[in-house]
């Protein structure tokens, strides 16, 4: 069943690391809906979330293929239980006189922040899942959008996750294992 799925890869920080890992996923032929690269809290490591859609054994595939590029540390495709999702977005809106207070009083309901003002725009950030994003967007879209910028979603596991079906890991070796 072809579903979307959330891999997590720990990934060693090094020139042309993104490039190997979006070229591999493309001769896979997946489309990546979602792609975020950020330092990881382990030095010298980033984390990599790619969002893609497929079917489970083309992704578990996938994932193996990854571990074949020297760079990449560990593999994770995260159950969609278990996963806590964000996406950030900044947005610069048109809000001059009476509509100002009105964009502000809709941030606040979204808990977004405003990061700048002139006197005929507002600069607002807004962070949550992708649903609370895309209802903002819809909310900010009356006034007017003057420009946005929209990260990926990031992922994590829950709390402590239990080793999952589908879940790929590297064994000490430099082999990997796909858990039952």
């Amino acid at each position: 069943m072809r579903q979307t799925h959330t891999l997590v890869v720990l990934v060693e920080d090094q020139p042309g690391v993104l490039n190997r890992v979006v070229s591999l996923m493309r001769r896979r032929h997946f489309n990546i809906d979602s792609i975020t690269v950020g330092h990881s809290e382990q030095p010298g490591l980033s984390r990599m979330t790619i969002i893609v859609s497929g079917e489970d054994a083309e992704v578990e595939q996938a994932g193996k293929q990854l571990y074949k590029l020297l760079e990449v540390v560990k593999v994770t495709d995260v159950p969609a239980a278990d996963a806590i999702t964000r996406e950030l977005v900044i947005v610069k809106v048109a809000a001059k006189g009476a509509t100002r207070a009105e964009v502000i009083q809709i941030a606040e309901i979204y808990s977004a922040r405003i990061l700048d003002a002139t006197p005929t725009t507002l600069m607002i950030q807004a962070t949550g899942s992708e649903d609370h994003i895309d209802s903002f967007l819809t909310m900010m879209r009356v006034f007017g959008i003057r420009e946005m910028a929209r990260s990926g979603k990031i992922a994590m596991s829950r709390g402590t996750v239990q080793t999952k079906q589908g879940r790929i890991d590297r064994i000490g070796d430099g082999s990997y294992a796909v858990a039952d």
